[in-house]
């Protein structure tokens, strides 16, 4: 069946009320001695923290935010972004995205107009939000990639239905709650879980990435597991309107070389 090309979300002429920029932090590949992309994180327009700017969305802005969000990240990382082979990660609200072929449009175009590819651009959902229509969620994935994005599961473990949006939808990564690495180094329970968590990725070809992790014992005990892609303080922070330096893979104790 063909998709319509417009949605009744879709009311580019209205404007949000606030104002928001983006703060940028690293997802490194421990395997191949790298900086594999930055996550684009909501803040306020003087880097206030998400929250303050969260607060303002409402049901009848939830929409045109979302849009707003994915605009701003691209035509920044646009800026910023001077490796080619770097990948922007974007969060969206699955419950925010009427018809995927139309909403997805604005998108396309910020990315044509910075000159991004799209098969750089991830696109993240959290299973921490209800998703109030599953058959949405499997059109909304199944046009991202017929389009070239990457799509994520963000927060898996900590949110509803984690195996289930898994076993249903395939998304290209998934990306380990922080809540179940937490001092994954001195629990077996968690290292049990996580490296289950691994294999079953590794058996449907989804990549891993270990997101929150704080200490290098963490790190030891996540790659011990197969896990490549690590986010998290022991990295970098978040920067503001920047993209921040990564000293650990350079510096640090644990020698990773090639990362400019």
């Amino acid at each position: 069946m063909k998709q319509h090309q417009t949605c009744s979300g879709c009311r580019d002429d209205v404007p949000l009320g606030f104002d928001f920029e983006m703060a940028f932090q690293p997802i490194v590949d421990m395997a191949g001695q790298r900086v594999w992309g930055h996550e684009a994180l909501v803040r306020g327009p003087n880097g206030e923290p998400a929250a303050g700017i969260l607060a303002n969305v409402t049901d009848e802005t939830r929409y045109r935010f979302d849009q707003a969000c994915r605009v701003k990240a691209i035509e920044t990382a646009g800026r910023l972004f001077d490796d080619e082979s770097l990948r922007l990660s974007i969060n969206f609200m699955p419950n925010a995205v009427y018809e995927p072929a139309a909403c997805i449009r604005t998108s396309l175009a910020a990315a044509r107009r910075v000159g991004f590819s799209v098969n750089r651009i991830m696109f993240e959902f959290t299973e921490d939000e209800r998703v109030r229509d599953a058959v949405q969620i499997e059109r909304i994935i199944s046009e991202y990639r017929k389009l070239g994005f990457m799509t994520a599961l963000d927060d898996f473990g900590a949110g509803y239905a984690g195996l289930k949006l898994l076993s249903d939808y395939q998304p290209d990564l998934i990306k380990i709650d922080m809540a179940l690495l937490r001092g994954i180094d001195t629990s077996q329970a968690r290292q049990a879980i996580v490296a289950g968590i691994a294999g079953i990725a590794r058996a449907l070809d989804i990549e891993v990435i270990a997101e929150g992790v704080e200490t290098e014992a963490e790190l030891s005990v996540l790659r011990a597991t197969g896990i490549r892609l690590f986010q998290g303080y022991l990295f970098a922070r978040p920067s503001f309107q920047a993209l921040p330096p990564v000293p650990m893979l350079t510096t640090g104790s644990i020698s990773v070389a090639g990362v400019a």
